[in-house]
């Protein structure tokens, strides 16, 4: 009886040394998983558009490209009416993060800066002049949307609409946070303390 006693002890002891090697293996394997997923989780958010700003322009096209082509058939010019919206925002897959699996904790060591994100333009043309043989062609027309395209993106720096985006910062990065919490994660992002143009975060 007294053998048998003793079996179950050893028996016991070796089962609990076998789980403790190999179920905590399992258990930090999982939570390495649930890290990388998580991360992948908040960069699938991708673009987060934080601004939006409208534009109105008045775009003046002239073809100077074939000067003699311009002065023997006619020059081709014309005034166009640019309506756009601009939306400014954070990419967040280009966040970079740190997992800490011991502690469950997400480390934001980059947050990055507020960029345009998509432009949605809408044009109208007015006093649309073409030479006596020089037609406006599709081509023209091509080229005239991308440079009224191009007048709108020159313009957005100067708007106010990237500082406008920068005050959101923290908005967006407690969106993170609430994105960790959902597995019971924590974000810690006190490395941004000094980048982030938020007085809230400087508090």
């Amino acid at each position: 009886m007294e053998e048998l006693f003793i079996g179950l002890a050893v028996g016991a002891v070796l089962a609990y040394f076998i789980y403790g090697r190999f179920g905590g293996v399992g258990k930090k394997e999982k939570t390495n998983t649930q890290s990388v997923i998580l991360m992948e989780k908040i960069r699938s958010v991708c673009k987060f558009i934080t601004v939006e700003g409208d534009f109105s322009e008045i775009f003046y096209y002239e073809n100077v490209k074939d000067k003699w082509l311009n002065l023997l058939l006619g020059k081709k010019k014309a005034l166009v009416l640019i309506e756009a919206k601009a939306h400014i925002g954070f990419d967040l897959t280009k966040l970079k993060m740190e997992a800490d699996t011991k502690n469950k904790t997400i480390i934001l060591t980059n947050f990055p800066q507020p960029e345009l994100l998509t432009i949605e333009t809408d044009f109208k043309y007015y006093d649309k002049r073409e030479g006596w043989a020089n037609p406006f062609t599709a081509a023209d027309l091509t080229e005239i949307n991308q440079e009224a395209k191009k007048h709108i993106v020159d313009k957005v720096p100067g708007s106010g609409l990237y500082t406008e985006a920068s005050k959101q910062a923290l908005e967006t990065i407690q969106l993170v946070e609430k994105l960790v919490e959902t597995i019971n994660w924590r974000l810690d992002y006190t490395a941004l303390f000094d980048s982030i143009e938020s007085p809230k975060l400087k508090e």
